[in-house]
């Protein structure tokens, strides 16, 4: 096979996004304002808009000057994301939008509403440098990064939905926010932070949910686990593991050549132990190639003391792509000799396959025969 090529720096940018009120702090909000020549409580109000109201149009809002209206929209609320198509499943429940950037590169979110919770899939880069070969992500190589802005405005356009009642079943409140739509996470370190940062923090300076309902997922950065460890939030931390052995891990996940399973758990250990959250192990499951037994029993020794948890992925259908989903009977046995070891296991719901927007499935095509 021939030798799978890592990304982790994006290619040169032509044209930079433009700054937003999302890439800066609540402090630096309030200098950028007062820069502008307003006083920065101005910077609260645009933020009470934004976190709290979810609108970005400041031509909407009466308790700003309309004169200063253009100059609040230009400097703190460019348009960042431009939606250029909602394709649902699960009568609805589902929904997977294709944003537009300011230089015309494409990325994918998913809205997911269940009976006790809406979740939302983010894009944290255009495209993914990690070439995992059973993701369609991976395949398509890195663009680049997004901003804190670009990916926060993902967040807030789905808050807003829900708030709406967007989706089937009526208004309802965005509840969870995944990091595990396009790109390594990890690799675009300071914009997911800054992005955790305002999912996290209180309305009106950010958006009020609750750290533990926000997931931020890896293949294996040793580096940027214990970056993240060492901001001591309690986020959940997910590890794309997929297989226990490093032989074949070297194949299915690349990022494996610089970082050994035992350095990406020990790290995931030290984060758990610093943190006290248990970490998910995400492991998608693929006929004949991951699924045996064997496997499941060395995946088993290697977890039965950690403070973990894993969820099984039946494979997801990619276009091109030799292999497929494992069989039900192996799936079974896989999940009971985990039981065996005393290992939580919860097989994954593959919500959104249908219109290509479960894990591995993101590739942000305009054009669709769906």
């Amino acid at each position: 096979m021939s030798e799978l090529k890592l990304v982790f720096d994006e290619p040169k940018q032509r044209k930079k996004a433009p700054e937003h009120l999302a890439d800066l702090t609540k402090e630096e909000r309030r200098a950028k304002a007062e820069s502008l020549g307003l006083p920065a409580f101005r910077a609260n109000q645009i933020s009470t808009h934004y976190f709290t109201h979810y609108n970005d149009d400041p031509e909407s809002w009466t308790d700003i000057p309309a004169a200063l209206r253009p100059v609040v929209a230009e400097h703190f609320l460019p348009k960042l994301i431009t939606l250029v198509r909602s394709i649902t499943c699960d009568n609805g429940k589902t929904r997977k939008d294709l944003w537009r950037l300011h230089d015309g590169v494409l990325v994918e979110s998913v809205l997911m509403r269940y009976s006790d919770r809406t979740t939302v899939c983010i894009s944290s880069q255009a495209g993914c440098g990690m070439n995992c070969p059973f993701c369609a992500t991976g395949q398509a190589g890195l663009t680049r990064n997004l901003t804190a802005g670009e990916i926060t405005a993902q967040i807030v356009a789905s808050a807003k939905a829900c708030a709406t009642g967007e989706l089937p079943g009526g208004p309802t409140r965005l509840s969870n926010v995944v990091f595990m739509g396009m790109g390594e996470p990890l690799a675009n370190y300071n914009a997911v932070l800054r992005t955790v940062r305002n999912i996290i923090t209180p309305q009106p300076d950010g958006l009020g949910i609750g750290a533990r309902s926000v997931t931020v997922s890896t293949v294996g950065l040793v580096s940027g686990i214990e970056k993240l460890t060492e901001e001591d939030l309690q986020v959940t931390l997910a590890v794309s593991l997929h297989t226990p052995d490093d032989e074949l891990r070297d194949t299915l996940v690349p990022i494996n050549s610089r970082w050994k399973v035992k350095e990406v758990l020990a790290a995931a250990d030290e984060y758990a132990e610093k943190t006290g959250r248990r970490y998910s192990i995400e492991y998608a499951l693929i006929r004949d190639i991951n699924d045996q037994q064997w496997r499941a029993d060395l995946l088993g020794r290697l977890l039965k003391n950690r403070h973990a948890h894993v969820n099984l992925i039946p494979l997801n259908p990619t276009p091109g792509s030799k292999w497929t989903a494992s069989r039900r009977e192996d799936e079974r046995t896989f999940v009971k000799t985990l039981e065996n070891y005393g290992v939580p296991v919860t097989v994954r719901d593959t919500r959104g396959r249908e219109i290509d927007g479960a894990c591995g499935q993101l590739a942000a095509a305009e054009i669709t025969n769906k």
